[in-house]
């Protein structure tokens, strides 16, 4: 073959390649628009994005910031996030490891002296990162023996956020946002009742009808569980930070993303799969990849990463069903549009 027809097989053969992808992304973009824009079973109203190589593949917002003014959501609103707050405590906490602070399998009542219930002198810091710790109280006994058993909720991190205070000598809010600043995510913050900058309100959805959260729970205390303010554009940046090994040594990453007890989550199928230091170790339809949920006060969130393609999914929506049935709902259904989507490539 001379050089000719070498560079014009090369040049069809990354025409075709091009096409192809472009087919794909055209594929999934219509699926997910479909689901963003339809009414039934139950209405979304939030903001997508799909990245990959830290590039955005999908972004799209769909319905209202404010509901009763119909002013519309932007791709770059600051919502609350819920629960995947909790991944920014894990890596804070990691990190003060690394530099000797605190020790992982020590007892917290080290760290935590006025603790006076006896499970303080056998629950570790490993115990409240992957919740099995047990504790229902700070002054009441515990509900399991440590490491027995997978209870979720926020007072783990509530506790790893005071350990925080009290090794390093600085707040929750100072280490996180020192932390968002170091990786650009110029639009995220730990919440704060004297200043919310831009935040979209919440909603509670009854039959698509939207009632106004008008009290938060967030403050100041439940801030390392649940407190941090973000858009998708740097929940991206996260993923890019966390996963590439940005944020800690190898070591200490692994730890986080090993599966050191085990979860069920509708979103990602009827059976339990592994759970690390707050973040889902899934295995589905033969496919390994990391997911985070958020749901609570008038918001619904979904961070999923595909190590396989370095692909990010993340939805935040500032409503909440009321209904049970339909937490998550639409974030399950675009979840399997892009992991099918990979899957089959």
């Amino acid at each position: 073959m001379n050089k000719t027809k070498l560079y014009f097989t090369l040049a069809i053969s990354l025409l075709l390649s091009f096409i192809a992808k472009a087919q794909e992304t055209a594929s999934y973009t219509k699926k997910i628009d479909s689901i963003i824009t339809a009414s039934v079973p139950i209405q979304f109203n939030g903001v997508v994005l799909i990245s990959q190589h830290g590039k955005i593949q999908y972004l799209k917002s769909n319905g209202y910031k404010d509901f009763e003014k119909k002013i519309p959501l932007k791709t770059d609103d600051q919502f609350e996030i819920m629960s995947n707050s909790k991944q920014v405590t894990a890596v804070l906490i990691l990190q003060a490891a690394e530099k000797g602070l605190l020790d992982l399998q020590t007892p917290i009542k080290k760290y935590l002296p006025s603790l006076t219930m006896p499970w303080a002198d056998s629950v570790t810091i490993h115990h409240l990162l992957n919740h099995t710790h047990g504790i229902v109280d700070t002054h009441k006994p515990s509900a399991f023996k440590a490491g027995s058993q997978f209870k979720y909720g926020n007072l783990s991190y509530i506790l790893l956020g005071q350990i925080l205070k009290n090794t390093t000598g600085k707040s929750f809010t100072e280490l996180a946002n020192a932390l968002f600043k170091k990786i650009n995510m110029e639009k995220t913050f730990v919440f704060n009742s004297s200043d919310n900058q831009s935040l979209v309100p919440g909603f509670m959805n009854n039959q698509n009808q939207f009632t106004k959260v008008e009290e938060t729970f967030l403050s100041e205390d439940i801030a390392p569980a649940a407190g941090i303010i973000s858009t998708v554009q740097d929940l991206s940046k996260w993923n890019q930070a966390l996963f590439k090994g940005k944020l800690l040594s190898s070591r200490f990453q692994k730890q986080m993303l090993t599966a050191s007890t085990t979860s069920q989550h509708n979103v990602f199928g009827k059976e339990s799969m592994g759970f690390g230091y707050n973040v889902r170790i899934i295995r589905e339809a033969g496919l390994d990849y990391y997911g985070v949920t958020g749901l609570g006060d008038g918001f619904t969130c979904l961070n999923v990463y595909f190590p396989s393609t370095d692909t990010s999914l993340i939805i935040l929506e500032n409503q909440m069903p009321e209904s049970r049935e339909y937490w998550s709902f639409k974030e399950a259904s675009i979840k399997n549009i892009v992991l099918k989507s990979i899957v089959s490539k």
